[in-house]
């Protein structure tokens, strides 16, 4: 059975909650959802396992906070022996429009805390990742408030929908590949 390791980024603690830095935890747990799965408290993360179509997901959420995000993928990689090329990544992006998806192979930190961690305990930046735009619309100097901040209520039917496409990617992922993933996602501009 071909295992993956799908690591949402975020914060543990109500406070992060519904933010935008916290996608990563939001999707992985919609896809959880999405497959019967539940979440345990475990070493370094809290950690789900779904079985699909002959496949094995160890599903991770880290609770080392963001900071420290390496330390959970790493444990969990080498716990579960996993190949690099099978682990998804799925982080905010300020980079990318509210409008857009991004699956890349690899690729560097661009700035991101968690994948510099991560790519710190890889000691490399050829990983797959699942970056999920967050937009950029904040003044000068209140980029962390942004980051940190909850969705408007505007944006929240979009953010539910790309969680949703977030989910079938990570499917896609696991059966057609990334190159095939890749071409179908990263053209899409998502709107309502």
């Amino acid at each position: 059975m071909t295992k993956f390791l799908i690591v949402g980024l975020g914060n543990i603690g109500n406070e992060y909650e519904n933010t935008r830095h916290n996608i990563g935890f939001d999707v992985v747990n919609a896809f959880v959802r999405k497959h019967g799965g539940s979440f345990q408290s475990d070493r370094l993360a809290y950690k789900a396992e779904v079985r699909w179509k002959g496949r094995l997901f160890i599903c991770i959420c880290p609770t080392t906070y963001m900071n420290r995000s390496g330390q959970a993928l790493k444990y969990w990689l080498d716990k579960e022996k996993i190949a690099i090329e099978n682990i998804l990544v799925i982080v905010d992006d300020l980079a990318l429009p509210l409008s857009k998806l991004r699956l890349r192979p690899g690729g560097s930190d661009a700035g991101h805390n968690g994948l510099r961690d991560i790519q710190a305990m890889l000691g490399t930046t050829e990983y797959p990742k699942l970056r999920f735009g967050i937009g950029s619309n904040f003044a000068r100097g209140r980029q962390v408030d942004f980051v940190l901040g909850k969705w408007t209520p505007e944006e929240v039917p979009l953010v539910k929908l790309k969680i949703d496409k977030s989910a079938e990617v990570i499917e896609s992922f696991s059966t057609i590949g990334i190159a095939a993933t890749m071409n179908a996602i990263n053209k899409i501009d998502f709107s309502l």
